[in-house]
């Protein structure tokens, strides 16, 4: 999971949209449509996050979440093409180290997912709990941590424009920073701090050199990329042959540091309502039923339901017409010719009884009757 989700699955869409530029451009509404799907994905992502008690499956919403930054800022044009491989760059880095942290827990942990059955793993572990704590403060996007670089760019991004639109996606991506500090603050809180919820047949113990050491040099990059490349403006300058320069005079409808302010107003009050909730009071074992929004964040929010209504129900239907439709239209009328030849031919054939006198009668049964038509005509 950790080279996938970090890079390929990330970088196929986002490196598609970013070099196919001049397409979009060319296509207002069809950039318009890539803003709006990765608002609704990077908000889709992160809701359901927030109800996800296996650490696998909350990383992986997590990385849809990102995705959605990353096409948000892919679909808002010059303003947003650095930006997007550059968020795409830093999450490499601590998404990365981050399912590496994940996996080095479920090795401590007997292969144990649900975060529920973890707590207070910081003593026992703390080498993966010091480099996940890297890769957690970078995607809340902490300064000067990656992802502040980079994710933030991307919020001050989506408020630059004319009308409705720096609004409605710039308050979308701002209101995702904020879910994303709650949900990555409860998976952090959850796993490695507060009551220890695992059975007494479970040995918490920290990973090898071979697993940590990888963890280690990931959490340098969550760390400090950002702080190297961020400030000096040196990767945005360095795509500027592919992605155009920013345009002069793009400034977002608010000023940037009441955006910062905000932003970061906002991931600390959802890492803050985190541990309220996962650090300071005690985490149940059995998750609660919770109300029909956390219903839905556990159940993908009816995506596959949804899925299956709209694409997959349809798609059997059409398929199971198609076959029907092959098998007694084609088929059949290929089978059905295929049989009146076979039928004719097995009438014709007992004719060629190979006796003369038949084939006399048969000749002479054509003269009469072609001498019979020629006296009708005549």
């Amino acid at each position: 999971s950790a080279p996938i989700h970090a890079a390929p699955l990330v970088s196929a869409g986002v490196y598609l949209v970013v070099r196919s530029a001049p397409i979009f451009e060319a296509a207002p509404t069809a950039q318009l449509v890539v803003v709006i799907v990765g608002a609704i994905t990077l908000l889709f992502g992160a809701i359901v996050g927030c109800a996800k008690d296996d650490i696998k499956k909350a990383l992986a919403a997590s990385t849809m979440s990102q995705i959605g930054y990353m096409m948000l800022a892919a679909g808002l044009g010059p303003v947003g093409y650095a930006f997007a491989i550059f968020h795409l760059l830093t999450h490499g880095f601590f998404k990365a180290g981050m399912f590496l942290g994940a996996g080095s827990v479920m090795h401590g942990m007997n292969d144990q997912v649900d975060m529920r059955r973890f707590g207070g793993l910081s003593g026992a572990m703390k080498i993966t709990w010091a480099t996940f704590a890297l890769g957690w403060l970078a995607i809340l996007g902490v300064p000067p941590f990656s992802g502040y670089w980079s994710k933030d760019k991307i919020i001050e991004a989506a408020f630059i424009g004319e009308g409705w639109r720096p609004w409605v996606f710039g308050f979308a991506a701002l209101i995702g920073a904020g879910i994303t500090a709650f949900y990555m603050s409860r998976l952090f809180f959850m796993t490695f701090h507060g009551k220890k919820r695992w059975t007494d047949d479970v040995d918490p113990h920290e990973s090898g050199r071979l697993m940590t050491i990888p963890m280690m040099v990931l959490a340098v990059g969550s760390a400090f990329l950002g702080l190297i490349i961020g400030p000096t403006g040196l990767f945005t300058s360095w795509l500027e042959p592919v992605t155009g320069a920013e345009p002069e005079g793009a400034h977002p409808v608010l000023p940037v540091p009441l955006l910062i302010a905000l932003t970061l107003l906002l991931v600390a009050g959802g890492a803050a309502f985190a541990w309220l909730r996962y650090w300071r009071d005690d985490v149940d074992e059995t998750a609660p039923a919770g109300n029909l929004l956390t219903q839905a964040a556990r159940r993908d929010l009816y995506q596959d339901q949804v899925n299956e209504a709209l694409l997959m129900r349809p798609g059997i239907h059409l398929t199971r017409s198609l076959v029907f439709a092959d098998g007694k239209g084609v088929d059949g009328a290929a089978g059905g010719l295929a049989a009146l030849v076979g039928g004719t031919s097995s009438r014709l054939r007992k004719l060629q009884n190979g006796f003369a006198r038949s084939y006399a009668l048969t000749m002479l049964a054509g003269v009469v009757a072609i001498l019979g038509a020629l006296w009708v005509i005549s």
